[in-house]
């Protein structure tokens, strides 16, 4: 089973127009090779079809609650920005999977939530196209960093479990801020550990709010269409967009979107 998206179209709709005001709807090719190309992880380089395999058992069969459980986690992280109160990714999830639990009348224990969510999490795979794109960005010399909502455990076990790691010149996550993206202070910091302006780094991602912080903040974007997942009408237009990470490497090294 694949995980549905409309909850993260829903988070779209709460979150992104108040951090993107542009409503440009062309494309624009930037004109500079990008020195460090940001990666989102979850969905975007990993697929996250296991994981609503597990939530699914763990809310009695129910795969119609899989998106709520999804839209739930993503709506407290949202919270945690605004009232300042951090917690790992991870026990977001946990949390979140207990409230759909308690409010579908499903028995759910803490360990029951916990196993559902942390190992599922940590073995997720590569989506098939992900190595050959990363090996055509890697071959040409561009920095290649993750950047995640997760922990620094959480993603470290996700990079070697999926075998990536050695993809990677560095990873960053929002636990060092503990701030969530897309949270301008996450791609703002994450330039400056890399040491780069905004116009010399790309951020790719398969969320349109992902994608819409990181050009409110002046990166460069690459939005990779997932099954289910569409660009935002009232942000601005990622500057490439492709269905996935082999075309979009074709086209940011050509500068042909």
């Amino acid at each position: 089973m694949k995980l549905t998206h409309s909850a993260i179209m829903l988070v779209g709709l709460t979150t992104l127009s108040s951090i993107a005001s542009a409503t440009e709807k062309t494309v624009n090719t930037p004109q500079v090779l990008p020195k460090v190309i940001f990666f989102d992880v979850n969905e975007t380089l990993l697929d996250l079809g296991n994981v609503a395999q597990s939530v699914t058992l763990a809310l009695d069969g129910r795969d119609d609650l899989v998106s709520s459980w999804f839209t739930t986690m993503l709506h407290y992280s949202l919270v945690s920005n605004a009232i300042g109160e951090y917690h790992h990714f991870g026990e977001i999830g946990v949390a979140a999977l207990q409230l759909v639990a308690k409010q579908n009348g499903i028995a759910l224990s803490q360990t029951e939530a916990n196993q559902a969510i942390q190992a599922p999490f940590r073995d997720l795979q590569p989506h098939l196209d992900v190595i050959m794109g990363l090996k055509k960005l890697q071959a040409s010399g561009i920095k290649l960093v993750t950047l995640t909502n997760s922990s620094d455990a959480g993603i470290e076990s996700q990079l070697k479990n999926a075998n990536l790691t050695q993809y990677f010149d560095d990873s960053l996550t929002v636990q060092h801020l503990q701030v969530y993206k897309p949270d301008l202070r996450v791609y703002q910091w994450a330039l400056e550990q890399m040491q780069v302006e905004a116009d010399e780094a790309m951020l790719i991602a398969a969320h349109a709010w992902d994608i819409a912080g990181a050009a409110k903040a002046g990166m460069q974007t690459g939005f990779i269409q997932r099954p289910g997942q569409y660009q935002f009408a009232l942000a601005k237009k990622a500057d490439y967009v492709a269905v996935d990470l082999i075309g979009l490497s074709e086209q940011v090294l050509t500068k042909q979107p």
